[in-house]
């Protein structure tokens, strides 16, 4: 079938309004996701530039979720520090007075601070976070990766503080042999070939017992402080990952926002231009209708 014949004015107008309608609709799209930018086909360069800019801070924002999960895990295990900083001091309170009571009372104090002791070992067991604890197992290690392009990373090794440990470092290291069974006779290293209890203890053996609470309370203090600093180092490193990750975003943005303002008046002057095609076209249109009359 031949091709339809028109007019060269009739065409020239056609391109026009078909040049205004292409621009009519990209400057639509712009207005309608907010972007100059939206494929290669746009700008290539500007298009891949953003993609790598977009890609490295989704790269930064898994570990900054990675560095959150952390943080609270290092506060699981210093709130379980604090809890048992707490309760070392009670037991250094029933040592104290254990000194000057009678063996009734004795008795009943070597059973509170058996509880207490158990507490404290459950605390330590309770610190775990998303299955990681820091205190009861030395072979824990928390390790927090802070980018894919670096070996950048944070190792932080558990310790185990549980009260009938024997692992170096623990919150009560041995002291010879102690009475089996008894939590009391762990922490004060009473002699177990001397069957020591609180009733029959001197105040020598409650001395022993303050001094080796006074020294856990200096381990405890000495973990908070490394379970602190790590805190502290990671809060910091988080806030980096999230100024860094807005740079990274507000830099893909430069390259492929639209001026919504500029694309605005952009619609309003290709809708008019659209407009004085379409008249254009009438027009050139009015002289091949004005021929066909002469045949009326």
């Amino acid at each position: 079938m031949a091709d339809i014949a028109l007019s060269a004015s009739i065409r020239s107008n056609l391109l026009s309004l078909q040049r205004t309608d292409s621009l009519a609709q990209r400057t639509e799209t712009r207005l309608a996701t907010g972007r100059k930018v939206n494929s290669a086909i746009d700008d290539a360069v500007a298009f891949f530039a953003a993609k790598a800019l977009s890609d490295r801070a989704s790269d930064f924002n898994d570990r900054k979720d990675a560095i959150g999960q952390a943080v609270s895990t290092l506060q699981a295990a210093n709130d379980a520090v604090d809890a048992v900083d707490s309760t070392l001091r009670q037991l250094k309170g029933l040592l104290q007075s254990a000194k000057t009571a009678s063996t009734t009372e004795r008795n009943a104090l070597q059973s509170q601070f058996n509880t207490l002791a158990e507490q404290m070992n459950q605390l330590f067991n309770d610190s775990a976070y998303q299955g990681l604890n820091l205190l009861n197992s030395s072979t824990s290690v928390l390790r927090v990766d802070f980018s894919t392009s670096s070996n950048a990373q944070l190792s932080v090794q558990g310790k185990n503080l549980l009260v009938s440990s024997t692992t170096s470092g623990a919150l009560f290291t041995s002291i010879g042999a102690t009475a089996a069974g008894s939590l009391a006779c762990n922490i004060i290293a009473f002699s177990a070939a001397s069957s020591v209890s609180f009733a029959s203890a001197s105040v020598s053996n409650f001395d022993r017992g303050i001094s080796r609470i006074d020294d856990a309370i200096t381990t405890l203090r000495s973990t908070a402080a490394q379970l602190g600093s790590n805190v502290t180092f990671l809060n910091t490193r988080l806030d980096f990952s999230v100024k860094y990750i807005n740079t990274l975003e507000t830099g893909s943005d430069k390259l492929t926002l639209a001026d919504i303002n500029e694309e605005g008046a952009n619609l309003v002057a290709l809708q008019t231009r659209q407009q004085l095609a379409l008249q254009a076209l009438s027009f050139a249109g009015q002289n091949e209708r004005a021929v066909l009359s002469l045949f009326g």
